[in-house]
């Protein structure tokens, strides 16, 4: 596969991801898919001190850089991460969110995905 992935850190993602980043001491944001949930997966976003050895690292701009798990990059082509204010269940809760093409159904919850086979 192409190593070519374009992925869009939104403006208020990425400033909370670089206070993130910094307040943790941090290296960037690793980016990886976990099988969890009723449709099956879910993205797993953590700060961490360095890449794996096989990560690959996309700069997006001074202060911010994703370490992508190559396993799931045909995934993450086009992923769009925002930041935003969630009133969902009447509680006012700030989050990253995950728009994506390469989705299949999303849960109920919206908490995880279904990817096809």
């Amino acid at each position: 596969m192409d190593q070519t992935l374009e992925i869009m850190v939104k403006a208020a993602a990425c400033k909370y991801i670089q206070a993130k980043v910094q307040q943790e001491q941090g290296a960037g944001l690793r980016l990886t898919i976990k099988k969890t949930g009723c449709s099956g997966f879910s993205y797993a976003p953590s700060i961490v001190t360095e890449a794996l050895p096989d990560d690959v690292v996309i700069k997006i701009e001074e202060g911010l850089v994703l370490f992508i798990d190559p396993k799931w990059l045909s995934v993450f082509h086009h992923l769009i991460i925002d930041y935003v204010e969630d009133d969902k269940s009447g509680l006012k809760q700030k989050r990253l969110t995950f728009t994506n093409p390469n989705e299949g159904e999303r849960c109920g919850c919206g908490e995880s995905f279904y990817l096809g086979d």
